[in-house]
């Protein structure tokens, strides 16, 4: 499972902005999806969660790297976030019935603002950086966990 999102998670995403960069205009904007587990340790996703505090390195080294292209490199870091995908993070820490409930009870307990985030919230920080709004932003990591890493 590890080497599968090490590929996936890790490998797709260098391979992908290798491959663009020559295609992305100047001044332009790369934006990666990391994960709030990118900071806080995570008892049973270590491997994922320290693939996603590599790509968010990674954010800062490119925005480095291409600034002389004027190309702001960012990261997008969602916490607990109602999709189809979370079933599956659920019966990975809570294996058997009821664990969608018993991870949301889990989950939702740490969170401040008592809930879980939606894609559209996601969405919209994803267009802030995509945006001339972030225009003065490059390497920076935008939290969008319900302030769930501030505790």
């Amino acid at each position: 499972m590890e080497y599968r999102l090490l590929d996936i998670d890790f490998k797709g995403v260098v391979f992908t902005v290798q491959k663009a960069l020559p295609l992305l205009n100047d001044g332009g904007s790369i934006i990666l999806n990391s994960s709030s587990t990118n900071a806080k340790a995570s008892d049973g996703i270590g491997v994922y969660a320290a693939i996603k505090a590599a790509l968010r390195s990674l954010a800062r080294t490119w925005a480095s790297e291409l600034r002389d292209r004027r190309i702001r490199v960012n990261v997008v870091s969602p916490g607990v976030t109602a999709t189809p995908g979370i079933d599956n993070l659920a019966q990975l820490l809570f294996p058997g019935p009821g664990s969608a409930a018993k991870f949301e009870e889990f989950q939702i307990s740490a969170v401040p603002t008592g809930r879980y985030g939606t894609s559209e919230e996601v969405a919209n920080a994803v267009l802030f950086l995509a945006s001339d709004l972030s225009s003065f932003t490059t390497g920076a990591d935008i939290p969008v966990d319900g302030g769930i890493n501030q505790f």
